[in-house]
């Protein structure tokens, strides 16, 4: 929970949450936890912890889960993450190196978008290659490097595809089902 901790209040800070929280908390406990999960398959999302940020970064367990996965909301982006993938958003966010550890992340509800060339970038700017993907799964760790799937910085988002080639924290993006 130390981890996830950092890694909520990092987030929190460089994402500029505090607009996402104001939203958040018109939503019930039930209706952010329902949120949260969707971005799960339901198998996972079943047995998965659910957490909820604050305005000041810090977070509370709204659901205990037994499959080491938690899920949550940040910016209106709903993921859930396997340890493992917790632990190399953590890295991201302290620009310290990822763990040599294979993990996975699901994005099922899609995403808003993300720099696909710089890691830490709040927002969309002209030359950070801003993309949006649908609904999707991550998958992070050294070997999804070997994956050959294309670095483009302005790929086809409905394609697999590797972001933040180049860096670190390069990660695989495999789309499922159909787009936004």
């Amino acid at each position: 929970m130390k981890a996830l901790r950092i890694l909520v209040s990092v987030a929190v800070s460089i994402f500029a949450v505090t607009t996402s929280v104001q939203a958040q908390k018109e939503l019930s406990d039930a209706q952010y936890t329902a949120q949260a999960l969707s971005a799960a398959p339901k198998a996972v999302a079943a047995d998965a912890s659910v957490v909820r940020m604050a305005d000041d970064g810090s977070m509370r367990t709204l659901r205990t889960g037994k499959n080491g996965f938690t899920c949550m909301v940040i910016v209106k982006d709903r993921m859930c993450n396997d340890a493992n993938s917790m632990e190399f958003f953590q890295a991201v966010m302290k620009k310290e190196p990822p763990p040599d550890k294979t993990g996975i992340s699901y994005m099922l509800a899609g995403d808003n978008g993300a720099s696909n060339t710089d890691p830490l970038a709040p927002s969309k700017t002209a030359d950070n290659h801003w993309i949006v993907t649908g609904p999707h799964i991550m998958l992070l760790g050294p070997a999804t490097k070997t994956l050959g799937y294309t670095e483009a910085k302005d790929p086809d988002p409905t394609l697999p595809y590797i972001m933040w080639a180049g860096t670190p924290y390069a990660h695989a993006m495999i789309p499922v089902g159909s787009g936004k």
